[in-house]
């Protein structure tokens, strides 16, 4: 059981804010701005710390991989999810083969994989959605012998439409394909288990439900797999001995870590760091299950106010983002950020997006000003 008025005291902009936009930027903690000024300490105090900044990179990496129940070596440090899906797809045997994504995919992964279709000459086949959902048995139609790659969302940023990881996976490996998993809409609101699920490659930021800021993300790649792979796009942190300084030789790090690139983000490691601690220190079990509690919340808020939400009815196939559908979902957004409510526009939806320090009473107050705003 979450303590959330202890929680709501750690998130300084709740003071005067309610915020409901995790599916975009989350609060931010005291923790975090603490965070942020430790790094800054360390330029003021020290003017170069290498040794402490590599050491809160690692620490970072260490507590993703608690996160999503993995080895840290088996996690690579990145600025993006574009970043991870264009480094998966420079360094796979893609020619005369097929990659795989869906329609509810975010649009970087149509993006990465369209800029390398012509030059590695792969086929790109679509998964079709239905009402902004996917069966999970529809992959048998499209995934088959010749698909390398199927890259699939968890969670959608669109609606919150959430996916079963655990079965899409074995569909997919029985064709002999791997499995990209973007999870930046599910990590730190649903409890991932990469190795119980099946998943090859996994990618998630920290600015959504990880509670941090944007410029970092960590990739997950499977030992085994990663060991067969050579990264194109590298740097000298993807190296065996990257303080060797040896311009002459191309050794990659063990598993994940060659797929690391430059000099990693260091101030945002600092802020990964702490706001992945305050997570685990809670435990993801505890935490999906309040986001569950308010997810069934909202959605039983939109039928009690007859209000169109574009979101699975159903809490179970859904993470804690209720899409209400609107037309001037931006107009919408700005006028309830004007009334303190910090709610996320997309295309024709208003997101409401929850998170540990949220209550029902925050909802409730914000989809009623959605009905008299709309």
């Amino acid at each position: 059981m979450l303590n959330v008025a202890d929680l709501r005291s750690k998130f300084p902009i709740l003071q005067n804010k309610i915020v409901l936009s995790s599916c975009s930027q989350s609060a931010i903690s005291l923790d975090v701005l603490n965070a942020m000024e430790e790094y800054k300490e360390s330029l003021l105090l020290h003017g170069m710390a290498w040794d402490l900044w590599m050491e809160k990179v690692e620490n970072s990496k260490k507590e993703f991989a608690k996160l999503i129940h993995c080895d840290p070596k088996e996690v690579a440090v990145l600025s993006s999810v574009s970043d991870s899906i264009s480094s998966i797809l420079h360094a796979l045997d893609l020619k005369g083969k097929e990659v795989c994504l869906t329609e509810m995919d975010f649009p970087c992964i149509g993006h990465a994989i369209l800029a390398q279709q012509i030059k590695k000459e792969f086929n790109v086949t679509y998964i079709p959605h239905h009402n902004y959902t996917i069966n999970s048995d529809i992959y048998e139609q499209f995934v088959h012998k010749n698909t390398a790659l199927t890259c699939i969302p968890h969670v959608s940023y669109y609606n919150g439409f959430k996916q079963d990881l655990k079965k899409i996976a074995e569909i997919v490996h029985e064709n002999g394909s791997l499995l990209f998993v973007d999870a930046y809409q599910s990590a730190g609101s649903i409890d991932i288990n990469v190795k119980e699920m099946g998943i090859d490659f996994l990618a998630a930021g920290m600015q959504k439900y990880l509670l941090g800021v944007p410029g970092i993300s960590f990739l997950y790649i499977n030992h085994e797999l990663a060991e067969t792979l050579e990264p194109a796009t590298t740097g000298w942190f993807g190296q065996a001995k990257p303080f060797d300084f040896n311009l002459f030789d191309l050794e990659y790090a063990e598993s994940a870590q060659r797929f690391n690139t430059g000099t990693p983000p260091v101030m945002n490691a600092y802020v990964a760091n702490a706001a992945l601690l305050m997570i685990n220190s809670i435990g993801m079990p505890a935490i999906e299950a309040y986001l569950n509690e308010l997810s069934s919340f909202a959605i039983e808020q939109a039928k009690e106010l007859e209000l169109p939400i574009m979101s699975p009815s159903s809490p179970a196939m859904k993470g804690p983002n209720t899409a209400f559908y609107v037309e001037n979902a931006h107009i919408i957004e700005e006028k309830m950020k004007q009334e303190g409510f910090i709610v996320s526009a997309r295309q024709d939806v208003i997101r409401m997006a929850p998170h540990l320090y949220n209550t029902k009473d925050d909802l409730k107050e914000a989809i009623h000003l959605f009905k008299k705003l709309r």
